[in-house]
């Protein structure tokens, strides 16, 4: 086990091949978002009391009708395959061990059936919609009756962003050989022998609910030249004759659209510029989170993701209003890095170092971090 999930991410790059590393840690254009997010979280300085007695400390909340452990979701990730075998499973029961709900995305690599087989705990379905709204419609009936019980919207992604390491590396499906990408994977050859023995990723889901083949080039398809580009506000009514679950709008950037989904009548809204993966300059969700928070708090659970990589980041989020954070590259780092034991380790390291932040700071219990807990450092990083 290591100590930090960042020591887990530089045993990712060590065994994965640069395009898949790449496709995983890579953000959109220069990668400006991404190193924001991660900055947002540097730049805060906590101000803690002392001599206080921290015998007792309590992380558990409840959220959108469920109770986490900790404040925190194991988000929603694509192409898990790429990462590990059964990359979906491995997360979920990851996620359930450490009292954690999962959410699937609808570009996975293992069927939901399968995913609720492997666990019994709490799973939610993240969505895309394409053009064909059918495929959607029979996403969220599959999720519903397999016991899926909130629907996360994912709305900041019409088009896929520019991603210039991917066409650096030729990333595409299916893999089209190439010397630099053969011998890319000739030094990998443990992560070659995964995928030959398992098959490369397919997604799965979408090919069940699209009727795709099973042809990695036709679920791409699927998935990226037919989205719903006329999706609009409107179509938060279609969801709900849908599905009769909690609704989350996932992909959030500022206090106009969060009061419009208030409007719209959602159970909850996710901060996010989607790991910085998506739209280069934009805005950071942790720097979003308190002029939200102090407005619609009380009506809305807010959620916030991209760059989470320690449990005090994940202390900082619940200060500035955080319900919970969805956690995306560290337990893929413990994945890729360690196998299904990494991801079960990088989710207690957070754990581990969540309850010490909070003791140090002087908090027996989650609920009781606010906004005097943190402050802007003066110089930031």
């Amino acid at each position: 086990m290591f100590p930090s999930v960042m020591e887990y991410r530089r045993q990712a790059q060590r065994r994965l091949p640069r395009l898949a590393f790449d496709y995983l840690e890579g953000g959109a254009e220069d990668g400006h978002a991404l190193t924001r997010n991660r900055a947002a979280y540097a730049d805060l300085e906590f101000r803690p009391d002392v001599l206080v007695d921290v015998s007792d400390c309590h992380l558990d909340v409840p959220v959108l009708g469920a109770r986490a452990a900790m404040p925190a979701i194991v988000g929603p990730t694509g192409l898990n395959g790429l990462f590990w075998p059964e990359a979906d499973v491995h997360l979920a029961r990851a996620a359930h061990q450490a009292g954690l709900p999962f959410v699937l995305s609808t570009a996975s690599t293992s069927l939901l059936e399968d995913v609720r087989a492997a666990t019994p705990g709490e799973l939610w379905l993240q969505l895309y919609v394409q053009r064909d709204r059918r495929i959607a419609e029979h996403l969220m009936d599959r999720a519903w009756q397999n016991g899926y019980t909130v629907l996360f919207l994912t709305v900041d992604v019409p088009v896929h962003g520019n991603r210039d390491h991917d066409k650096r590396n030729g990333f595409q499906l299916p893999l089209r050989p190439s010397r630099r990408l053969l011998l890319d994977l000739a030094t990998h050859p443990g992560w070659c022998w995964r995928m030959l023995r398992h098959g490369g990723p397919q997604l799965k889901n979408l090919a069940v609910s699209s009727n795709a083949r099973e042809n990695i080039t036709e679920q791409a398809s699927a998935l990226s030249r037919q989205m719903d580009l006329a999706l609009s506000w409107n179509d938060v009514a279609w969801l709900r004759r849908h599905w009769r679950g909690r609704i989350v709008i996932k992909g959030i950037q500022g206090l106009a659209d969060a009061r419009r989904a208030q409007a719209h009548g959602v159970d909850g809204i996710v901060l996010s510029n989607h790991g910085g993966r998506q739209l280069e300059s934009a805005p950071c969700p942790l720097e979003v989170l308190p002029d939200v928070a102090a407005e619609l708090g009380q009506s809305l659970e807010i959620l916030v993701d991209g760059g989470v990589r320690r449990g005090s980041d994940i202390a900082k989020a619940v200060a500035l209003g955080a319900r919970a954070v969805l956690l995306g590259r560290a337990p893929l780092y413990g994945l890729a890095g360690r196998g299904p034991a990494g991801a079960r380790e990088v989710l207690a390291i957070l754990r581990t170092e969540l309850e010490n932040t909070l003791r140090l700071l002087g908090r027996t219990r989650i609920g009781a971090l606010d906004a005097a807990a943190v402050r802007k450092r003066l110089i930031p990083s």
